[in-house]
């Protein structure tokens, strides 16, 4: 087929590149030259494993594009995706702007162009209820029939660094259309990564758009969930690590996302909770659960600062801090709304010096004019001379540090903060460390849970 992809972000780009490696002829468009000219040398914008290789191939191919304008092509091509952002607001509402400038642009250069043959215009940004009913009427207010142009949404449950691997290999793909036309062309499209069943769901439009929504926000309740579980355990005695093998035991559950942090971050689930929220205010329902899921991941993300102040008697002026990880989750450099983010801002408030390694974020212009921020080219730049060490990204790479080394080259006591769970508190104690592991901090005597009558 032939496919036109709005927008090089990250759905777009991942999106464009791996319908391309089906043998599809993709055109990619955006509208920033930089980022264009970036492209076209075959290197992504973004941090994401395997992609690099994949756009050269398809490049060198002749199957995969890059375009300023959408009217390059856009006669002959049959299938578009809507692909650009749709960034929160103050208020946590969705910004549609981006796509209902494309969806104008689109409908405009079908009349200019003086089409006449069918196509699908999808969206793949994730979109709040109703704005495929929205499109279907800008569409016509044009003069343009649903036999003409159909509507479609398609959202997208990519992983970032997993994405690839996600494309090729769905648990679900969700197509909704009112038009039957439309949906066996996308279920066609999709056809080629299944040899049996193809796991697609063809239902309405308003099902498919909050199908992407109401996945997210279970998947960050159960995050939040398993945090407060640790944030018990640690006033218990209880291991957080035994509680999510034994709650992931259990089939109705499942195993995943019940692994503790200083709070989820990233391009989706603090955005889609938020945006859920709003929308259930704006039709006269409170989502009490996923509000509170929000309420819960803002103060894990600073709750860790209460332990690093209790360790330092409240006192953290002129100490230097070891932040291994900034991403908001490792194999990717996506920052947005990053734990790592609001404990450096933390710690820099306090009047720390903070020192920070990330694999691959190499830089992060909120804080580059603050003299006690530095990212450093390793961990164990990061550990020489410093008071505490704070893993906050669970990149492999932290998985088998050499624990000796780094105390050796810090100042004494060395503590180690581990927020993801990744060392167990015995090996860190016999390495030399005073410890923090989320979920299993050990208590004194004084403090043990006694039960009651």
């Amino acid at each position: 087929m032939k496919i036109m992809v709005v927008g090089t972000g990250y759905v777009g780009l991942v999106t464009g590149t791996c319908l391309a490696d089906l043998g599809n002829s993709v055109t990619c468009i955006d509208s920033n030259p930089d980022k264009l000219a970036v492209l076209k040398t075959c290197k992504s914008p973004f941090y994401e494993p395997g992609l690099d290789e994949r756009l050269k191939r398809n490049v060198d191919a002749g199957r995969l594009n890059f375009s300023e304008s959408l009217k390059d092509s856009f006669s002959e091509t049959g299938v578009f995706f809507n692909a650009v952002g749709t960034p929160p607001m103050e208020s946590g509402e969705s910004d549609l702007s981006y796509v209902y400038a494309v969806v104008n642009e689109f409908f405009k250069t079908y009349k200019e162009l003086g089409c006449t043959d069918f196509k699908v215009l999808i969206t793949k940004s994730t979109v709040p209820v109703g704005t495929g009913s929205e499109i279907e009427a800008i569409r016509n207010s044009h003069g343009i029939t649903e036999d003409q142009v159909a509507i479609l949404s398609n959202p997208e449950f990519l992983r970032e660094g997993t994405a690839i691997y996600d494309f090729f290999h769905p648990d679900r793909i969700v197509i909704g259309s009112s038009s039957e036309k439309a949906l066996d062309i996308v279920q066609e499209l999709y056809g080629p990564l299944y040899r049996n069943e193809t796991p697609i769901v063809r239902t309405s439009i308003q099902t498919s758009e909050l199908s992407k929504y109401a996945s997210n926000a279970f998947l960050a309740t159960k995050i939040s969930f398993i945090n407060e579980m640790a944030n018990l355990c640690e006033l218990t005695g209880a291991d957080v690590s035994d509680i999510s093998k034994i709650m992931g035991m259990d089939g109705r559950i499942g195993k995943y996302f019940l692994h503790p942090g200083p709070g989820y971050g990233g391009s989706c689930f603090p955005k889609d909770t938020k945006a859920l929220v709003y929308l259930a205010k704006q039709l006269g329902y409170n989502l009490n659960v996923v509000a509170a899921v929000e309420d819960v991941n803002e103060s894990q993300k600073k709750r860790v600062m209460s332990h690093v102040l209790d360790y330092f008697d409240n006192d953290i002026a002129g100490k230097t801090f070891a932040l291994l990880g900034i991403s908001f989750k490792p194999n990717t450099d996506d920052v947005r709304e990053a734990s790592s983010l609001t404990i450096i801002d933390l710690l820099l408030k306090q009047g720390a010096i903070v020192k920070a390694f990330d694999p691959e974020v190499k830089s992060l212009a909120q804080f580059e004019d603050n003299q006690n921020f530095s990212i450093v080219s390793d961990s164990y730049e990061a550990a020489e001379l410093s008071d505490a060490i704070i893993l906050v990204t669970e990149w492999n790479t932290f998985r088998e540090l050499d624990l000796e080394r780094l105390k050796s080259s810090m100042n004494k006591p060395s503590l180690f903060f581990d927020l993801r769970n990744v060392y167990s508190p015995e090996k860190l104690r016999d390495a030399g460390f005073e410890t923090y592991v989320i979920g299993r901090k050990l208590l004194s005597s004084s403090q043990k849970i006694t039960q009651n009558g």
